[in-house]
């Protein structure tokens, strides 16, 4: 069905634009609080966790959900500034009903978003978005006085979630001797990301540690590697580790300043629960993996399957396949025999395990996986785009893969969040490669006018 809120990962856009403001999120709050206690146990009582990144606007949207969640007479639990798999871990342990995170992920200040989870802490099913959505179109009536919801801000959620990260390694783990570099991105990991490293042993400098409202992602953090890879060259750390505004994406750069992406990580800590006894028959990625994840993968035995782009589809095709690890390019890694949904915390460790365990170094580890280059590039349309309703944007991709063969790939995908179509095209010549994305995006555009 078509929705008109909720895009591939919640709801996202420019503070103060379309649906991106307080009566609005008033609105959702209080449809969401009447979804949510109709799904609740048979006493009818329902609790929300309500998390948040270190966006100014957070303030705002969280009080305006806090207002219509009470109203549809819902408990409310505040987190405050947390990363999104934190409150996916929290609506779990404080048995809530679902759990609501406040941020726009990667994106500029400017933006802001909302996330939801079930109370099991996984994304959102399908037919729970749209009965949101259909909530939305009835008018928000307040419960009686004495069914109003209560609020609690809980003090020690940090504390919980940094407990939690340590015990996803094993007893005796530690980061003796490493020395790290540590970028939070001014975002939600930047009171608990360095605690985790430092307190199993590792030596810490850290990065986009000092949020204002308005610096988040800012010239740092996952988007924005480049200033990790000068520290780690600079003070000569061991490597260094990135994560996003929410924390649910995380990459690493090696000791070189050079970049190690989702894909690689995947593949080390595939290798690495190969070589523990403890791997399953394949991996998860997504349209957008590299082929050479896919080629690497298969030369040590292991299957990769590919899902669409958004670790909800990631999830549930890992458990389809009863997989236990998946993610994307872009950091997305779920272990979903440690938590529930994309953690870059957790991933990271898992990535950590791997270079203590064998004793290499991150660029050791990495050599074993050539990435085919890949290059995409961003459309810009006026809307949402049915590609298949364009015979000819069809008969250019052909053309294409044609030049191609079967040692490239061709994708189109119009994104979930904003509004363009990602063009990207890979192969094993990076000239041709890009020669031929550049070329099919200007098609592209040109036919979608």
């Amino acid at each position: 069905m078509t929705r008109k809120y909720f895009g591939t990962d919640g709801i996202r856009g420019e503070v103060g634009e379309g649906v991106i403001t307080p009566d609005f999120m008033l609105k959702l709050g209080w449809a969401c609080g009447r979804v949510f206690s109709r799904l609740a146990d048979d006493d009818g009582h329902c609790m929300v966790i309500i998390g948040k990144d270190t966006r100014v606007s957070g303030y705002m949207f969280e009080s305006a959900l806090e207002a219509g969640l009470v109203a549809a007479g819902v408990d409310v639990k505040l987190l405050g500034p947390m990363p999104t798999p934190a409150v996916a871990l929290m609506t779990r342990t404080q048995a809530a009903d679902a759990g609501i995170v406040i941020s726009a992920s990667h994106n500029a200040f400017q933006d802001n978003g909302i996330k939801f989870f079930s109370a099991s802490g996984s994304k959102l099913p399908d037919e729970v978005e749209l009965a949101i959505e259909a909530e939305l179109d009835e008018q928000l009536v307040t419960v009686g006085s004495k069914d109003i919801g209560k609020v609690l801000r809980v003090v020690d959620a940090a504390g919980r979630y940094i407990e939690f990260c340590k015990s996803t390694v094993p007893e005796g783990f530690n980061l003796r001797g490493m020395r790290v570099a540590v970028d939070c991105a001014h975002g939600a990991t930047y009171h608990i990301a360095p605690s985790v490293f430092s307190e199993l042993g590792a030596e810490v400098i850290s990065l986009g540690v000092q949020p204002d409202g308005f610096n988040i992602n800012e010239g740092v953090g996952s988007t924005h590697t480049e200033a990790l890879a000068a520290l780690v060259q600079e003070q000569g750390a061991d490597f260094g580790i990135a994560f996003d505004g929410d924390g649910d994406r995380v990459l690493f750069v090696d000791a070189n300043g050079e970049l190690v992406d989702g894909d690689e990580l995947i593949y080390i800590i595939a290798r690495h629960r190969l070589a523990a006894g403890s791997s399953d028959a394949g991996v998860v990625g997504t349209l957008m993996t590299n082929l050479g994840m896919e080629i690497a993968l298969r030369e040590e035995g292991l299957q990769l399957v590919r899902a669409q782009v958004g670790d909800r589809y990631v999830k549930e095709r890992m458990e389809r396949e009863g997989w236990h690890l998946g993610g994307e390019s872009s950091g997305h890694i779920i272990c979903s025999d440690i938590t529930t949904t994309g953690d870059g915390i957790v991933a990271a460790l898992q990535v950590l395990r791997a270079i203590r365990d064998s004793g290499q170094t991150l660029s050791a580890l990495r050599s074993g996986m050539k990435k085919y280059p890949q290059t995409m590039i961003n459309v810009r349309v006026a809307g949402k785009v049915d590609l298949s309703a364009y015979p000819d944007v069809q008969d250019t991709v052909e053309a294409v893969e044609q030049q191609l063969g079967d040692r490239g790939r061709v994708l189109l995908r119009p994104s979930g969040t904003e509004p363009v179509v990602r063009v990207m095209v890979e192969g094993e010549d990076d000239a041709q490669v890009s020669s031929l994305c550049e070329t099919l995006a200007a098609d592209v555009e040109r036919i979608l006018g």
